[in-house]
């Protein structure tokens, strides 16, 4: 049986999503046990008149929470009974194999390393998202926003953890690792990457070499590294320019009769494309390098990324034992 402590008090929809997402997820996936860590009153109200196997879920009470407005190291320290923070607790106590959480991102970063720790040999955890690509694939990007800066012995990490955590998760048999830079060239880039490149080079199975950032989402890698600076910017630049472009189409094809008989024809590739393109089909990231396993979820998430998290990414994660393949492999490559 895989537990799963999912923090129902964070995010921007809780508890109301994190309730039903943790529920779909409960009554598709098979092995798993629900943690429900929050306010017990609110949650057995949010519980009520709904069908669950009532073995498989527990409540663990919760009387705070860390919101986005709480600086996130004060309030790891002085909220220790928030639902965030006794999530991180339940996996540290082996009372659960993951966390999941859609709540503040600083704050759990620096709980999760606070309560957590780091995995052996593991210097900087690196925040791993998946980004999606027209081909419907996916790339593993990390770091999307942990450590602004990282050294090239860092870089090297996030590739080993990045090949690691696409061959299990992914099913990415033999993962191409690319280093994010300015242009293709060895020599290109500043002295971080240029050193990054030559570390790889010599110690990284599947080293691919360096990737522009327009080239991610064409799938020509399936691990991109960067610090956490460049990878946060290609995160909200993917975002914003996959949120524009939707509603500036939605726009066009509602102006106007002609416009709306021709998106009725359109409509089902466009459906494709979007799902393609829609983070909550991955639901969650996870914080690679944490001594125990934690996904952060968008802090938007509805139901369905909440249960794509569960199923898609912490029930794997745990199942396949990411961590200790992780932990074997770090002590394997010599620095």
């Amino acid at each position: 049986m895989i537990r799963i402590a999912l923090d129902a008090m964070g995010g921007d929809n809780a508890p109301l999503e994190i309730v039903e997402g943790g529920l779909q997820a409960l009554t598709e996936q098979d092995g798993l046990k629900l943690l429900l860590v929050g306010n017990r009153e609110i949650l057995e109200k949010q519980l009520a008149g709904k069908k669950y196997n009532s073995e498989r879920l527990e409540i663990v009470h919760a009387p705070e929470v860390i919101t986005d407005d709480d600086s996130p190291v004060l309030a790891v320290r002085r909220k220790r009974n928030s639902s965030m923070i006794i999530a991180l607790q339940l996996v540290t106590e082996k009372k659960a194999d993951v966390a999941v959480s859609a709540g503040n991102t600083g704050a759990l970063m620096a709980g999760s390393l606070l309560t957590c720790g780091r995995l052996p040999g593991i210097e900087r955890p690196a925040l791993t998202i998946i980004v999606p690509t027209f081909d419907g694939g996916g790339v593993v990007l990390l770091d999307a926003g942990a450590n602004m800066d990282a050294k090239p012995e860092h870089l090297l990490q996030y590739g080993l953890m990045g090949r690691i955590y696409a061959r299990e998760i992914l099913g990415k048999s033999a993962p191409r690792v690319a280093l994010l830079n300015v242009g293709r060239e060895e020599k290109k880039g500043n002295e971080q990457v240029k050193k990054a490149y030559q570390l790889c080079k010599e110690k990284l199975s599947g080293f691919a070499g360096n990737i522009e950032a327009r080239d991610i989402m064409a799938g020509e890698a399936d691990v991109v590294i960067c610090d956490g600076f460049a990878g946060n910017i290609v995160l909200k630049t993917i975002e914003g320019v996959a949120l524009g472009l939707f509603a500036a189409l939605r726009e066009e094809f509602t102006a106007g009769l002609r416009n709306k008989m021709g998106a009725v024809l359109l409509m089902p590739g466009l459906r494709k494309i979007r799902r393609k393109l829609d983070y909550a089909e991955y639901g969650g990231a996870p914080l690679l390098g944490v001594g125990e396993a934690c996904i952060k979820c968008h802090g938007s998430s509805k139901a369905k990324a909440i249960r794509n998290a569960i199923i898609t990414q912490a029930f794997p994660f745990a199942e396949r034992n990411v961590n200790g393949i992780i932990e074997k492999e770090i002590a394997e490559l010599s620095l």
